[in-house]
């Protein structure tokens, strides 16, 4: 008998565990909600864009691009709840994750490995928001964010003197 229950109680365990992770991660969302506490550390599908944002039109899911940072983690742009989302993607997980603020031609937004603090080079890779301005290769930051690859965190970045080149400008509506 003792060993009935604990084949059984395995068996569960098992099946409630295989239900957990059978989730692609924005079954969790409602808008009007914490979007970033429903997202962070959950594992997400790796099935087609097409067939999550057909599945989640509740939250009116858009995949925005995405760019990978390195082998194993990578920046996705999210619309969710008619609000873009930052959202950094270590293999199937996610592991932190920012609103972005709002974008447009006159401050484009940016994802770039050759931005420049008061002239010098940063190893980095910065997203974030650029001022426009006319006739300029490199523009001036409004707000930015550093990857930090090994915490696999976004790190609020100072932008006095951060200027970062107008052919990074990753968004259709701004900067060219």
């Amino acid at each position: 008998m003792k060993a009935f229950l604990a084949t059984l109680m395995l068996v569960l365990s098992l099946y409630c565990a295989s239900s957990v992770y059978a989730g692609d991660g924005f079954e969790s969302v409602k808008c009007g909600s914490d979007v970033l506490k429903a997202l962070v550390g959950h594992k997400m599908s790796d099935e087609p864009v097409v067939d999550l944002e057909a599945r989640h039109k509740d939250i009116q899911l858009k995949d925005l691009g995405a760019e990978e940072i390195t082998e194993q983690l990578n920046l996705i742009f999210w619309m969710i709840c008619g609000e873009e989302y930052a959202v950094l993607e270590d293999g199937d997980f996610v592991r932190d994750m920012l609103k972005f603020p709002k974008h447009s031609k006159e401050s484009p937004q940016f994802v770039s490995a050759s931005c420049q603090s008061n002239g010098k080079e940063l190893p980095d890779t910065l997203l974030g928001v650029l001022k426009n301005e006319e006739g300029g290769d490199m523009l001036p930051a409004v707000k930015a964010w550093k990857i930090d690859e090994k915490q696999k965190k976004f790190v609020e970045f100072p932008t006095d003197g951060l200027r970062c080149p107008r052919s990074e400008v990753s968004t259709a509506d701004g900067g060219k």
